[in-house]
């Protein structure tokens, strides 16, 4: 059974990311408006490539804080960041589900965007297709956070 300062740490650890989500689409937010308007310039692209690659590294580090705390372990191997965000909104053996089938829908493609911006030039990157993900990002951090905050309140603090 886990105690309750470990479950209040990880509250807290929750807290501190989603501030720092808040954060990053604050930061941009300006040049999310100015793209909502016009097509970015080059440089545009890559900052705002840069904004996807942050947001969901700073969601996965959610999930990691959930799945080490409450699962007891991260999966492993070659394609472990698909298998944890999975592993989210399935129910584990200590926990309930984090989110649901259709906010994992919308991460994944954030997750798919973040392999190509580790694998691609920026010059190569195309507004095109990362315009739904950008202009997306702050609903879907609004939905993440209501879904996160959900489960805290539920209190399923991984007690067996």
């Amino acid at each position: 059974m886990r105690n309750s300062f470990a479950w209040d740490r990880l509250v807290g650890q929750i807290a501190f990311e989603c501030g720092q989500l808040e954060k990053l689409i604050e930061f941009y937010r300006p040049v999310m408006m100015k793209c909502a308007q016009a097509e970015p310039e080059p440089l545009e692209v890559a900052n705002l490539a840069g904004m996807l690659h942050s947001f969901y590294s700073g969601v996965e580090n959610v999930f990691k804080r959930i799945a080490l705390e409450l699962d007891g372990d991260l999966p492993s191997g070659p394609s472990w960041h698909s298998e944890l965000l999975a592993a989210m909104f399935r129910a584990g053996p200590t926990r309930s589900g984090v989110i649901s089938a259709s906010l994992a829908a919308r991460l994944r493609e954030y997750l798919a965007f973040r392999h190509v911006f580790r694998s691609a030039y920026a010059f190569l990157l195309t507004w095109s297709r990362m315009e739904p993900l950008v202009m997306d990002c702050e609903a879907t951090l609004r939905q993440f956070r209501q879904e996160l905050e959900s489960f805290v309140r539920s209190g399923h603090r991984g007690e067996a």
